[in-house]
C-alpha cells in the first residue's frame, strides 16, 4: 500500500518566520506569552483565560473552528509545567471540546500537540495544544491542486461561535 502525504506548504512561510522571531527561549519575544496577558476579546482572539492557562484562534488555521490551549507561564515542554498548570490546560481541552462540539456539530476532533520543532511545533518554545473539528470528507481538492486552503468562515466568526458555546 503506497504512502499517502499531506503537504501543508502554505504554511511554510509562518514557520520560518516563527523559527526566526520565537525568541528562543525569551519570554518577551514570544507571540504566545504576548497573547497571555492580553484580554478575552473577540480582538485578539484570546476566547478564555484563567490564573494559569488560556485559549485563542489559531491565526493560521487548518479548519474552522481551530483553537490553541496554553499555559500562561512560558515553557516549552509538558514535563516543565506543574501539577496545577497541567489540570487546567486538560480541564480547558475539556471545556472546548464540548464548545466546539455546540458550536460546529463535528463528526469528529482533532486534539494533539507537537513537542518540539522536530516533531512540528511551529513555535516550539511554548507548549500547546491544538483542537481542530472535523467532518467526515472535510478535505477537498483545493489543497491537492490549488496548494490552498479554503476556510469557509472568518476568525471573527469562529469567535462569536465559541465564545457563546462556551
Amino acid at each position: 500500500m503506497p504512502l499517502e502525504r499531506f503537504a501543508a506548504s502554505w504554511r511554510e512561510e509562518y514557520v520560518e518566520r516563527a523559527a526566526r522571531t520565537d525568541g528562543h527561549g525569551d519570554p518577551s519575544h514570544c507571540v504566545f506569552c504576548v497573547l497571555a496577558k492580553d484580554e478575552v476579546s473577540i480582538d485578539t482572539g484570546v476566547l478564555v483565560s484563567s490564573e494559569r492557562v488560556f485559549a485563542c484562534l489559531n491565526a493560521y488555521p487548518y479548519g474552522s473552528g481551530h483553537l490553541l490551549v496554553l499555559p500562561k507561564r512560558h515553557v516549552g515542554d509538558l514535563e516543565d509545567m506543574d501539577d496545577d498548570e497541567s489540570r487546567d490546560l486538560f480541564a480547558l481541552v475539556r471545556s472546548l471540546n464540548g464548545a466546539l462540539r455546540r458550536a460546529y456539530d463535528p463528526d469528529g476532533m482533532n486534539i494533539g500537540m507537537n513537542i518540539g520543532r522536530a516533531a512540528g511545533a511551529g513555535i516550539p518554545q511554548h507548549v500547546h495544544a491544538h483542537l481542530l473539528p472535523r467532518w467526515s470528507g472535510d478535505t477537498n481538492f483545493m489543497a491537492t491542486i490549488g496548494d490552498v486552503r479554503v476556510l469557509p468562515e472568518s476568525l471573527t466568526s469562529t469567535w462569536e461561535k465559541v465564545f457563546r458555546a462556551l
